[in-house]
C-alpha cells in the first residue's frame, strides 16, 4: 500500500522531533539505524530509546541521543506493566516529541498508548512479525495481547513486512484497512553484503537466527544428524547464542551436546554477518515462527547465497520455490533432508540460485528502497 507523493520533510521546511523505541538496543543498531541516519539527514531531531545493552554506546558515537528505558520483556505482572506505561507517558510529556516510532511488541503496545494520551501527532508502529505470541503462547494470553492491539493501534499508522500479516490485522479488526502500510522488512546494503564467491572444500550449511525452537532448530540438527549418517560430507553450523528470556530458547547445555556429539558447529555471536554468511554454501531457516520478513534471507542473498527455508509468509516474501531457494513445510524434516541433499550434491543449482537471488534482494529489499517507503509516513499526521 504506497503513500501518495508528497514534499520531503527537508523540502518543505518541516522537520520533527521523532523517538525510535524498541525493545534492545541491539535491534536499533542492527535493523533500524540507516532511518535513524536518514531522518536526521533530513533535519530531524532524532532520539533512540532502549533498554540499556553493549550497543547503546555505539548508537551515542553515531551522534544520536538515546534514553534508557528498562524494559523487562519476558515479564506479565500487571502492576509492572501499568507502571511502564506511566514512566512512557512521563518520557513523551517531557520529549514533546512530533512523531514516534515504535517497533517489537512492548514498545508498540505501551509506547502506542502512552503516545496516545500525551497527544503526540504522529504515531508509527512496526509490526515485525507475529513471533511467540502467536507461534506458541496460550489462548488466553494471544487473546489478551489481541485486545491490547486493538486499542493501542487506533488511529496510528502501522507498517508490516509482509502481506499475510496484514490481512490478520485487518481481518480481525485490530486495524482499519487505510492504517495499514506494506514495508517489507528492514532492507539490506548490498555494498556492505556484497556477491561472494562460494568457498571451496567441503559445503557449510549455516543456521544464524535467534537460537529460538520454532526458528526450526531442532530440525536442522535432525537433518544434520541423518545427511551425516549418509555419510555425506557437509558441515552443519549454528550462529548465534541462547535468547535466555524467552521460553522458547535452547539452551547452551543441549547446543553442547549436539556440538560434542559431531553433529553440528557452534560458531557462537557474530557481528559481521557478511563475513559470517560468505563462509557459508547454503543458508537455511527452517523456521516455524510467525516470521514478519527473515533479515538473514535477504542478507544470504545480497551474498549471492541459495536458502532452504519453509512456507511461512514472510519467507515467501523473499524466497520464490526452485528459482533463489527451496520452499519446504514448517517442520517437514524429510522434506528438509531432501532439500538440503539436493544442494548439497549440486554446485551448479547452488551457485545459479546464489545469483538469482541476488537480483531479486537488489530489486526488492535494498535498503534505499526500504528507508525511501517509510520515509514518507513521517509527511502525515494520523
Amino acid at each position: 500500500m504506497e503513500c501518495p507523493d508528497v514534499p520531503s520533510l527537508a523540502r518543505s521546511g518541516k522537520t520533527l522531533k521523532v523517538i525510535l523505541f524498541a525493545n534492545t538496543d541491539w535491534y536499533i543498531f542492527n535493523y533500524r539505524l540507516p532511518l535513524a541516519r536518514a531522518l536526521k539527514k533530513e533535519g530531524n531531531e532524532v532520539i533512540l530509546m532502549s533498554p540499556p545493552g553493549r550497543y547503546s554506546h555505539l548508537l551515542e558515537q553515531e551522534g544520536f541521543r538515546w534514553l534508557s528505558f528498562p524494559l523487562e520483556r519476558k515479564r506479565m505482572n500487571p502492576f509492572a506493566e501499568i507502571m511502564t506505561i506511566i514512566q512512557l507517558f512521563f518520557i513523551l510529556k517531557s520529549e514533546k516529541p512530533g512523531a514516534v516510532h515504535f517497533f517489537t511488541i512492548k514498545p508498540v503496545l505501551y509506547g502506542s498508548f502512552a503516545a496516545h494520551i500525551c497527544g503526540v501527532p504522529k504515531i508509527i508502529n512496526a509490526i515485525t512479525g507475529l513471533g511467540y505470541i502467536f507461534s506458541n503462547a496460550n489462548l488466553i494470553l494471544r487473546n489478551l495481547v489481541l485486545c491490547l492491539y486493538r486499542i493501542s493501534l487506533h488511529k496510528t499508522s502501522v507498517i508490516f513486512q509482509n502481506p499475510a500479516d496484514l490481512d490478520i490485522f485487518v481481518t480481525n479488526k485490530l486495524i482499519s484497512k487505510n492504517q495499514a502500510y506494506l514495508i517489507p522488512g528492514s532492507g539490506v546494503d548490498t555494498e556492505i553484503f556484497h556477491l561472494t564467491q562460494e568457498p571451496s572444500g567441503i559445503p557449510v550449511i549455516m543456521l544464524a537466527s535467534r537460537l529460538l525452537r520454532s526458528k526450526g532448530i531442532p530440525e536442522f540438527v535432525e537433518a544434520a544428524r541423518q545427511i551425516k549418517h549418509e555419510n555425506i560430507s557437509a558441515r552443519f553450523v549454528i550462529v548465534g547464542e541462547p535468547y535466555t528470556d524467552n521460553p522458547d530458547s535452547i539452551m547452551q547445555d543441549e547446543l553442547n551436546g549436539w556440538q560434542n556429539e559431531g553433529t553440528i558447529e557452534l560458531w557462537g555471536w557474530h557481528d559481521d554477518m557478511a563475513d559470517v554468511i560468505s563462509k557459508a554454501s547454503i543458508v537455511c531457516l527452517p523456521t516455524t515462527y510467525f516470521e514478519g520478513l527473515p533479515r538473514l534471507l535477504i542478507e544470504a542473498g545480497a551474498c549471492g547465497r541459495p536458502v532452504v527455508t519453509t512456507d511461512i509468509p514472510g519467507c515467501r516474501m523473499v524466497v520464490i520455490n526452485g528459482e533463489n531457494g527451496i520452499i519446504i513445510p514448517p517442520g517437514d524434516i524429510n522434506a528438509l533432508i531432501i532439500a538440503l541433499k539436493s544442494l548439497i550434491q549440486n554446485s551448479e543449482m547452488r551457485h545459479a540460485m546464489g545469483h538469482r537471488n541476488r537480483e531479486i534482494v537488489e530489486r526488492n529489499f535494498s535498503i534505499d528502497m526500504i528507508i525511501s517507503k517509510t520515509l514518507e509516513l513521517y509527511k502525515y499526521t494520523n
